[in-house]
């Protein structure tokens, strides 16, 4: 093939230039039109070669032949329209080009490799119009593909490009149309509260898509859709793949571009990377021992969303419950991406998504997981010298130590850390570290049965350091950390007028950066705080608070918490419903009417 093309573009140089010997070529656009005719997009390389040899040949010639110069002329005249061409077909060749990488590989290949070349990480990904060419490329392909079988792949390749699109053209509209009208404390996408999906699934008409929107809007798994999605061709799936993946890049897009609440925008926009990812997560694992090829583009299609939130600079290295689509939190989410990750070598972006793993599962109160995930996070970001991750995953197992009791193991990760923010400059990491090193010293003397005040007065010091830390960096939830942990040990040190100060401060910055599971910490030991000064009533609405916001992120401390309110109930009796009845509107304002009526089984459950 390429003998044939060099002996053509030989050919087409060596008439360019007879033409302009002959006077026949006026100008050097009438150039550049026998170019765009006669030369193949693709083949740049070949002419090039060509031209190049030509041009020494003609400078060989120069003091030998008198007609060398015109000839030479001529052909640096085809050289600079060349250059022309080349810079305004650049993106045409680069979309032939991928499409003969699509093309290159075993038909049961095709839906992997489209979604490899559809790869967002990638330095210029394809926009929408280029993908409408590289539909147009791949049906004039397969039209000369005398191979009916493969005639057919590649239409449907062409189809399925075109249909996302499509699809995609269809749902712009609605890309947010579904949160109009939702509440100023909207946080999440259930049944009960706004959903894309079912507004999605009214708008598409392809049968794949409309399929996937339906399940999920009957709050079922991707795993349910698997199981019944009747339509397994390559332009179904290659539909699906561009039309999420335009789904998710606009929202996400759309989300970070909200000014009035900056946090929770951002909060959202985790949440949809990771419900998206989680879709193709589970079809992987649908899909891994029946059809093996499509599994393998569902894992690289949920790899390529981990990738783009992990490379976020504002990945959230120290927060982590937020809503899902799903109208959950997202540890039962992130658990999807266990196994998966397993097979994956370690990088940076995959320390960064076991960081997020692990401080998940501690919230969940499996411990000696989350030191699985922190310890490896740690291992994999030393060697990428990701030095914030790595400073990040000294902190989360200084904390977890603590929920171990392993008190000395968390003062040697947290002064590991301290010192390693203070190296680097990482005034979060710093803020954090000074925390951990505090909290941890506190439950240490706690266990010596050291209260005297020199045991703990350099612990409270490190706390109220980190605070002030935090607040200079102005980030809220590492704020809300701080004095969430000064509270604590307030309480453990039995000064509950400094623990109530601090620990309502920090349920407000909780509360603020939204961040659930910190924002139930503080209520708890608000709740200890005031039973200790025998203050019931706000006993009982601090700790029904905590309560319910910790089970509602599958918390284990919630049982903590409604241990001491059986206790309360235990003593006052019938007095302890009359108390949550006359605290009921200041309960319900944060947690609503359907939360305050669930206290009673959450008891109930709690006793039981």
């Amino acid at each position: 093939m390429s003998e044939s093309l060099s002996d053509r573009y030989f050919a087409l140089i060596d008439e360019i230039v007879e033409l302009t010997l002959q006077g026949k070529i006026s100008s050097v656009e009438r150039v550049y039109r026998i170019l765009v005719e006669k030369v193949d997009i693709g083949t740049g390389e070949i002419l090039e070669r060509c031209l190049n040899q030509r041009l020494e040949a003609a400078k060989a010639q120069l003091e030998t032949k008198l007609k060398a110069a015109r000839v030479l002329r001529a052909l640096q005249t085809i050289e600079k329209q060349w250059e022309r061409w080349q810079e305004e077909n650049q993106v045409d060749a680069e979309i032939s080009e991928t499409a003969q990488i699509i093309l290159a590989g075993e038909p049961e290949d095709y839906f992997l490799r489209t979604v490899d070349v559809l790869d967002p990480n990638q330095d210029n990904p394809l926009s929408i119009d280029q993908l409408a060419k590289l539909a147009q490329g791949l049906k004039t392909a397969a039209k000369t593909q005398q191979n009916a079988q493969l005639a057919q792949d590649w239409q449907q390749l062409a189809d399925g490009i075109t249909a996302g699109l499509k699809s995609f053209t269809a749902l712009e509209e609605d890309l947010v149309s579904w949160m109009y009208g939702s509440s100023s404390n909207f946080s999440g996408f259930g049944a009960e509260k706004p959903n894309p999906w079912r507004i999605w699934a009214q708008k598409v008409h392809s049968t794949l898509p409309k399929q996937l929107f339906q399940t999920l809007a009957q709050q079922q798994s991707a795993l349910a859709f698997a199981r019944m999605a009747n339509n397994l061709e390559l332009r179904a799936w290659i539909e699906l793949a561009i039309l999420l993946q335009y789904l998710q890049r606009g929202l996400v897009t759309w989300f970070d571009q909200q000014p009035y609440n900056s946090k929770f925008g951002k909060e959202l926009s985790y949440s949809t990377l990771l419900t998206f990812a989680s879709i193709w997560c589970e079809l992987w694992q649908a899909f891994e021992n029946s059809k093996p090829a499509l599994a393998d583009g569902c894992f690289l299609l949920m790899l390529q969303i981990l990738r783009t939130f992990a490379q976020r600079e504002d990945f959230p290295l120290y927060s982590g419950v937020f809503a899902s689509f799903s109208g959950e939190y997202l540890q039962d989410t992130l658990d999807y991406f266990d196994e998966p990750l397993k097979q994956v070598e370690g990088t940076e972006e995959k320390a960064r998504i076991l960081t997020l793993l692990g401080y998940s599962q501690r919230t969940a109160g499996a411990y000696d997981k989350a030191i699985i995930f922190h310890q490896e996070a740690l291992e994999i970001a030393i060697d990428a010298n990701d030095y914030y991750c790595e400073i990040a995953n000294l902190n989360h197992l200084s904390r977890t130590n603590v929920n171990l009791k392993n008190y000395s193991e968390a003062i040697n990760y947290s002064q590991r850390a301290l010192i390693a923010a203070r190296q680097v400059g990482d005034k979060l990491g710093e803020a954090n570290a000074s925390v951990n090193l505090g909290y941890a010293q506190v439950f240490a003397a706690r266990e010596l049965d050291s209260m005297a005040a020199e045991s703990y007065s350099e612990a409270i010091r490190y706390l109220e350091q980190g605070v002030e830390l935090a607040k200079k960096q102005g980030d809220s939830q590492s704020q809300s950390f701080g004095y969430s942990s000064l509270g604590i040990a307030y309480v453990i040190l039995e000064q509950p007028t400094a623990a109530i100060a601090s620990l309502t401060k920090g349920a407000e910055l909780a509360q603020y950066s939204r961040d659930v599971y910190l924002q139930g910490l503080s209520f708890s030991y608000l709740a200890e705080a005031y039973y200790s000064i025998e203050d019931r009533a706000a006993a009982i609405t601090y700790g029904s608070l905590g309560m319910y916001l910790l089970n509602q992120i599958n918390s284990i401390e919630w049982r903590q918490v409604a241990g001491l309110l059986s206790i309360i109930q235990g003593q006052i009796g019938t007095e302890f419903n009359k108390i949550l009845g006359q605290q009921r509107s200041q309960i319900i304002a944060l947690i609503g009417v359907d939360g305050y009526d669930y206290l009673p089984q959450l008891l109930e459950d709690y006793r039981s």
